[in-house]
């Protein structure tokens, strides 16, 4: 037999069958937070600690964990995914976080609207809000919601036309943070918009968060302006909607981002 015939047999040079799975393909599925049972993969072990609801399969739970992480990732707070609610000062309410979590995992059993929608964490800058809420979606992903966590500024530019991560489109992008989360966590509310009052942002923003309204699915807020400066980004009537069956946890601490030591300039 020659070389070029021998070569034809060797089992990692021979092509892929059509519609093949290939290890790398699931996990660039896996990465995406794709739900791997649709390609036929069977189901990871039973053994993993997530939660498992009656609508869903084990790799659909994968995938809703998946999508936290991702989210988190791409606003650059992977840092954030070890905080637990445990892990907060007393400060940063816990107790409070805690106990709106456990009322929308016992809503969503009985496929019922929670009755507070929003939680507004407000506080000052480096009071630890940020590390507040991931820790709530941190505790909320691994009880098996599906969560996402996304900056206000950065969801209206994601709005934009072209302006989407990956390719995404705008209908994408809406039905990834408006549609599809069981819980929605808005960062930095009007952060970087201080006087800023265009039909653009009322209008996305009204759209975010009369759409969760509507459909039933909680948002937490967090934000270091008062509510005159919110009110002079969104106008009254938007305010009103997001105070509407709310929660409001403020934070007040130290500023955890001064250093120890002060800089000589």
């Amino acid at each position: 037999m020659s070389t070029m015939v021998a070569e034809r047999f060797i089992p990692e040079r021979e092509p892929k069958r059509l519609f093949e799975i290939t290890d790398r393909m699931v996990a660039a599925l896996k990465r995406g937070g794709a739900d791997l049972s649709q390609v036929g993969v069977p189901d990871p072990s039973d053994e993993d600690d997530i939660e498992l609801w009656e609508d869903i399969s084990v790799p659909q739970a994968h995938a809703r964990a998946l999508a936290w992480t991702n989210s988190m990732k791409a606003a650059d707070h992977d840092d954030y995914l070890k905080w637990r609610l445990s892990d907060l000062d007393d400060y940063q309410r816990p107790q409070a976080l805690g106990g709106w979590l456990d009322s929308l995992v016992e809503a969503k059993r009985r496929n019922a609207r929670p009755s507070t929608m929003h939680f507004i964490v407000s506080g000052n800058i480096g009071s630890g809000k940020t590390t507040a809420v991931a820790a709530l979606g941190n505790e909320a992903s691994a009880r098996g919601l599906l969560v996402r966590f996304v900056q206000h500024s950065t969801y209206l530019t994601w709005r934009r036309p072209d302006g989407g991560p990956d390719d995404l489109s705008r209908y994408q992008i809406r039905r990834r943070h408006v549609e599809d989360p069981d819980l929605l966590i808005l960062d930095e509310l009007c952060g970087e918009m201080d006087g800023v009052q265009t039909e653009f942002v009322r209008r996305e923003t009204t759209d975010l968060v009369g759409s969760r309204l509507a459909s039933g699915r909680p948002t937490v807020f967090s934000t270091n302006l008062r509510r005159d400066g919110i009110r002079a980004v969104l106008g009254e009537r938007l305010l009103s909607r997001i105070e509407d069956r709310a929660y409001l946890a403020k934070v007040v601490g130290p500023d955890r981002r001064t250093p120890t030591k002060a800089l000589e300039w």
